[in-house]
């Protein structure tokens, strides 16, 4: 892990110091944030109107545009980035060079998963608390509170100490490929940070926050048998043929791993039969095949998801030796994703350390107690890439809301004002030392 110091001075930092006694300046940015709150909401209003499905690049980018001049407002650098290596729209980048303190990464997206084929389009207030929209609460909620809390920082006149890289990346949803050029920029500004805060909306729930997410890995199997009549199978010659074999494989993927705590691994799809036809376009194809004819081939495409780099190499060797003791006239291949996938977030002390102060820090402003998401509860999220890097790493600092990626998604709007006092205290607290 980078930078040991940095876990110090946080050990340090680690006191229970109440709001009053941190004085004028909490004060003046919780103040600042109420101010601002009506013009953040109309601010979100417009983002969320624009569609910005992650293939309509027309539209992340537009996203992007109607944030830049609030980052500059604030005496940030900002660059908006070619995507095209990558087939995307590229991402934001915005970046602030302070005098004194740990270094910030702030992580947020543009994009989102409503196309704009979706039903689902606009903002739509259903009462005083409630508003629906796509990407509200993944993660467009997530970006103004990233805005909020910084221009908390920068009326109280403390935005200047501090040295901040705000990372927009416009993939999120459906990541670009290669993915190492996808994340590249992310991962570039995770070797610079000390510190990352994600704002995704963890599991929608304010007294909650996220020390490890659980990363994603796609993997494809695929079985070969001998094609014969099926009164020969089960023969030496013909032996029990690929669907028998498939079957064989999953059940003791289940059977010897499905008990692994936050350990899951998923068969979304499958073909089999005499002939089969892939089709990567939608991740399927075509089978073909009679009920009196022994399988000839299976592919099977899922995903595994893991808490730590060390959970997935362990599982991955433990499907490995099950997809290679086969069946009598049956071979297996089993292959991960080229590129990783996204990775495990893991569960460090530090990130742990960090949670501690941002309880702190909701306790003090009056917001109560947070604690730590269930892994299984936090999917693959671009923090992930941070893991590593960074000596510290929270997520979860977006706007509360629920039933993301469906056309029921909502966000809490009261809660806007409340998340971006968290993350400007806290980050002043950071750059105190």
């Amino acid at each position: 892990m980078k930078k040991l110091s940095i876990l110090f001075f946080v050990i340090l930092t680690i006191v229970s110091v109440s709001f009053a006694q941190k004085g004028k300046t909490e004060k003046k940015i919780v103040k600042t944030i109420d101010q601002n709150t009506a013009q953040s909401q109309i601010l979100l209003e417009k983002l969320v109107n624009i569609n910005s499905g992650t293939m309509n690049l027309e539209g992340v980018q537009m996203v992007g545009k109607a944030l830049r001049p609030h980052f500059e407002k604030l005496g940030f650098e900002v660059t908006l980035t070619d995507g095209s290596g990558y087939g995307r729209a590229g991402h934001l980048i915005a970046t602030r060079k302070g005098k004194k303190g740990p270094k910030i990464l702030m992580i947020g997206h543009l994009d989102t998963v409503f196309e704009k084929d979706s039903p689902f389009q606009k903002y739509e207030v259903v009462n005083d608390s409630i508003v629906k929209g796509p990407g509200i609460a993944d993660m467009k909620g997530g970006d103004v509170i990233i805005l909020m809390a910084l221009q908390g920082l920068y009326e109280a006149g403390v935005l200047d100490d501090m040295s901040i890289q705000v990372v927009m990346t416009g993939d999120e949803e459906k990541s670009g490929s290669p993915l190492h050029l996808s994340k590249e920029a992310l991962v570039k500004s995770a070797e610079w940070a000390d510190i990352a805060l994600g704002f995704e909306n963890a599991d929608g729930d304010p007294k909650t926050i996220v020390v490890a997410r659980r990363g994603s890995t796609g993997w494809s199997l695929k079985v070969k048998g001998n094609a014969a009549h099926s009164s020969q199978v089960f023969t030496e010659r013909v032996g029990v043929g690929a669907i028998y074999e498939t079957s064989r494989i999953l059940n003791a993927f289940y059977k010897q791993l499905s008990t692994k705590e936050n350990l899951t691994f998923n068969p979304g799809v499958i073909l089999g039969g005499t002939k089969i036809i892939e089709d990567p376009t939608i991740t399927g194809g075509a089978a073909y095949g009679k009920s009196n004819v022994v399988a000839q081939e299976v592919v099977v495409k899922g995903d595994i998801r893991a808490v730590s780099l060390e959970q997935l190499g362990m599982a991955k060797k433990e499907m490995m030796a099950i997809a290679g003791n086969n069946y009598n006239g049956t071979t297996a291949e089993l292959v991960f994703e080229a590129d990783g996938g996204y990775p495990p977030l893991t569960q460090t002390k530090g990130n742990v350390q960090l949670l501690e102060l941002y309880n702190q820090v909701s306790q003090d402003l009056g917001f109560g107690k947070v604690i730590a998401v269930n892994p299984r509860n936090a999917g693959a999220a671009d923090i992930s890439f941070t893991s590593g890097y960074v000596g510290m790493a929270i997520d979860g600092m977006g706007l509360s809301g629920d039933h993301d990626h469906t056309i029921n998604e909502f966000g809490i709007i009261t809660k806007l004002p409340q998340q971006a006092k968290r993350a400007a205290v806290l980050m002043y607290r950071l750059s105190q030392k």
